[in-house]
């Protein structure tokens, strides 16, 4: 017997709610289409499905049974569906590489977006400086790296995109150091205790290339692998530590003791990047997370 489905819906909703306009609420149709509906069913079917009154609707004994029928038969119909929407959304897992620095100052809010949008990805953050980091992708440790540019680990088989370009800037505490107003030579610069990253990181290699285009041979008194403790350091006057001025604007606020020493020769700018490898595609999670940084005016080449 050919009987449309929507028919049969119209009968769920009435049988379920004894109430045609209620039935008509919650189907989206007018109260004069879910009644013809439950005509057209009932002449089809050759039986009355229920009895109606100007107080109140209720099912006969044949609508019960077809309604035992119908009842799992369109529930399941919609539990199916359920399950195809759940299938569409995001799932898997994101594989990131970055320094301590990048995901605390700079990846974190894009972490919390993409986790709020998506809870169904699991977000996997593998930590290592920009160096390290390109090891990580090079071993298919990771989907994509944030990095430090320019970065001499990355191969020709890495694609960047530029997201964020910033500058290195020394502070200190003026308590210590009261050089506020005055803007020093390299030369003399280096003439304070300077706290830097390790020797193993691209702001190390970075900085010791800008010192040496001065004719300066960069010793640092402190080298650590962190930046947060570079600014501990320099807030209690060891010296004049160098660090990325993304780092310091988030701290305004929170960070009353320090000032930048200003240059008379400015470090150039450098980028932060996502970088992946060329050869692999994104997975569906990275290419989403990918995605938050199209709308920038950013840059994808090949390194």
């Amino acid at each position: 017997m050919d009987i449309n489905l929507e028919l049969y819906k119209c009968f769920y909703y009435v049988a379920t709610t004894l109430s045609f306009s209620e039935a008509s609420r919650q189907l989206f149709i007018s109260q004069s289409a879910v009644s013809q509906g439950i005509k057209t069913l009932e002449k089809k079917l050759g039986r009355e499905l229920f009895f109606r009154s100007t107080k109140k609707v209720s099912l006969t004994p044949e609508g019960e049974i077809l309604f035992q029928h119908v009842k799992p038969a369109l529930e399941m119909l919609s539990q199916g569906e359920a399950q195809l929407l759940e299938e569409d959304r995001l799932q898997g897992q994101l594989r990131i590489g970055a320094s301590d620095t990048i995901c605390r100052y700079f990846l974190i809010d894009y972490l919390k977006r993409f986790h709020q949008d998506y809870p169904g990805v699991r977000i996997k953050v593998t930590n290592s400086t920009s160096m390290g980091c390109v090891e990580l992708l090079e071993n298919r440790q990771v989907d994509l790296i944030v990095s430090n540019l320019p970065n001499s680990r990355l191969t020709a088989h890495t694609k960047v995109q530029v997201v964020k370009e910033f500058r290195d800037i020394f502070v200190a505490n003026p308590d210590f150091f009261p050089l506020e107003g005055k803007a020093l030579e390299i030369k003399k610069l280096m003439e304070y205790p300077l706290l830097t990253l390790s020797s193993k990181s691209t702001t190390s290699e970075y900085l010791h290339q800008f010192f040496a285009s001065h004719r300066q041979n960069l010793i640092p008194e402190v080298e650590l692998n962190s930046n947060d403790l570079l600014i501990d350091l320099a807030r209690i006057g060891l010296g004049i530590a160098c660090v990325p001025d993304y780092m310091l604007a988030s701290l305004r606020g929170q960070e009353t003791s320090l000032i930048e020493v200003s240059l008379k020769q400015q470090l150039p700018p450098r980028q932060l990047a996502l970088v992946y490898h060329e050869s692999l595609p994104l997975s569906q999670a990275a290419q989403k997370f990918f995605d938050y940084f199209s709308s920038k005016s950013t840059k994808t080449t090949s390194f």
